[in-house]
């Protein structure tokens, strides 16, 4: 079980798979209020960086699960590196499906909501594992502006126009699923820029040592692609935030 391997190479020194900067992650910590032992499920839960600073900061505690087995190796090396292994673990799953055996005070989805095919299918999902009057997180990006070809909305990666919304309307799609949105955090330029940019450097190295390997054309090609497309595109019109949802 894993994500395809491009993701492995091209994400392998991210700690955040996400635009996210660290500062955002504390500062929605903060704004969570977040209190010792307070239990966390996040599904789709990458490198550990979330779990693992929280319960060092916080002293939360909780579960990720991620299909990558790299980035499960490395959320375990993370607990370890930060002293934390005795209050969260990482579960090598599928995300897709999975529901606690305990009740959790905070079910988390960030950047992953492919995992219950859309955002209220992931809802529907993470409310299984959420006690009564607990809080759900989902990460997920929003136009800025609305791209004006479907040419662009593929260039931001995208598979059409329609796969995103603006972030007043993201909102307001909550509202009508039942949500209060009780906070959020959004990311910035320089965020995106550490997310996409930060790939460019691996996947150079990647390639002056593995000259032979079957995706060496892939990868070559992404790297030569991908700055530009990145300024281009999704500088231009991409967001993407967590926003903290409680059921009416």
């Amino acid at each position: 079980m894993d994500i395809p391997r491009i993701f492995n190479i091209t994400e392998a020194r991210h700690r955040i798979h996400n635009p996210f900067m660290p500062e955002d992650l504390e500062t929605l910590g903060a704004a969570l209020d977040l209190r010792s032992g307070t239990r966390i499920l996040d599904l789709g839960s990458g490198s550990g960086e979330m779990l693992c600073t929280w319960a060092r900061d916080y002293g939360v505690v909780g579960t990720g699960v991620d299909m990558s087995q790299l980035f499960h190796t490395q959320a375990n090396s993370r607990a370890q590196e930060l002293g934390v292994s005795g209050l969260v673990n990482f579960c090598h799953n599928d995300a897709a499906g999975y529901v606690s055996t305990e009740k959790v005070d905070i079910a988390a989805c960030v950047g992953a909501t492919w995992i219950g095919a859309g955002i209220q299918g992931t809802i529907e999902l993470l409310n299984k594992s959420l006690r009564k009057g607990g809080m759900i997180l989902i990460g997920e990006p929003y136009w800025i502006q609305t791209p004006p070809t479907e040419e662009i909305a593929k260039g931001c990666l995208a598979g059409a126009i329609s796969e995103y919304l603006l972030l007043p309307d993201l909102l307001a799609f909550f509202n009508q699923l039942n949500y209060d949105v009780v906070e959020m955090v959004l990311a910035n330029q320089n965020g995106w820029d550490r997310y996409e940019a930060s790939k460019w450097l691996t996947m150079r190295r990647w390639l002056e040592q593995n000259p032979k390997d079957e995706l060496f054309e892939e990868v070559r090609a992404l790297l030569h692609s991908e700055p530009e497309r990145h300024t281009r595109y999704t500088r231009e019109y991409m967001g993407w935030g967590i926003f903290a949802l409680m059921a009416r």
